[in-house]
């Protein structure tokens, strides 16, 4: 390991950040999880805490039930509020980095709403800095709530054609399970899963049950249930290289999810 590191080193001072065998050295290190008995689940914005009390109710009963067996970071999404931020903002010809700040702002509000429906029971949300207390909170509370929205600001990557952010919450979400190289990452939507089409607006919509990230490019399916380029993120991942989608709505889903079961959509890296 001594000598990997030294090589690693001398690489480091003599050739560029972009240097081919400086990049396999960095990448050769043996692995090391952050946070190896954590799951991060995403709650939706739209799908999810947009419908209220009687979606909400629920979900906060089964995670105060199933946190006792499993760490959760529990991230937020936008939701409704934002695409309504988007399109006035879009309309005002403003670019995506300042979309970005807003949608932040409306996933952080979420994760707000969140944190008080789970404080009596010891779960807070966190934000920025905050992230460096996670540890603690997993320990003691075994869980936590952050805002799924990844923190670009003014420097998210606009997409070709369009000044939506193109990494939104499920990104997000997604980055924070692979940087602590946690067990699993879970999307807690309304729908039961990926289909080949959108459930909401056509009757042919068939269930996909399990599919890969190149099977869901050859497809098509860019008007997916996942921001579609989050797949990238999921097929260039080192920890977690599957994730799962489930219906929030459905109780006892999150909990079979978490125990390992194959319920809702299974998307895998490979």
């Amino acid at each position: 390991m001594a000598n990997t590191t030294a090589e690693l080193e001398a690489l480091l001072m003599q050739r560029s950040l972009t240097d081919e065998q400086l990049l396999a050295a960095a990448g050769a290190a043996e692995d090391f999880r952050i946070l190896p008995d954590a799951a991060v689940i995403k709650i939706g914005g739209q799908s999810i805490i947009d419908r209220g009390r009687a979606a909400l109710y629920p979900l906060v009963d089964e995670i105060v039930a199933v946190r006792k067996a499993h760490q959760l970071l529990i991230g937020t999404g936008a939701g409704t509020r934002a695409r309504h931020l988007y399109s006035i903002a879009a309309g005002l010809n403003l670019p995506a980095g300042v979309l970005s700040q807003l949608g932040a702002s409306v996933a952080n509000q979420n994760a707000v709403i969140l944190g008080q429906l789970l404080a009596k029971y010891g779960i807070s949300a966190v934000d920025g800095a905050g992230l460096s207390a996670v540890p603690l909170y997993l320990a003691e509370v075994h869980a936590v709530i952050f805002s799924g929205m990844p923190p670009y600001g003014l420097w998210m990557r606009p997409a070709p054609d369009s000044v939506i952010p193109p990494y939104r919450t499920d990104a997000g979400c997604y980055l924070l399970a692979e940087q602590f190289g946690c067990k699993a990452m879970i999307f807690v939507k309304d729908e039961n899963g990926l289909y080949t089409e959108n459930p909401k607006t056509s009757k042919s919509a068939k269930f996909i049950p399990k599919i890969s990230v190149d099977e869901m490019k050859a497809q098509g399916l860019h008007d997916s249930i996942l921001e579609f380029p989050m797949l990238d993120l999921l097929k260039a991942a080192r920890y977690v290289r599957q994730v799962q989608v489930v219906n929030g709505l459905v109780p006892g889903n999150l909990t079979r999810a978490l125990a390992g079961e194959h319920v809702g959509t299974i998307i895998t890296a490979s």
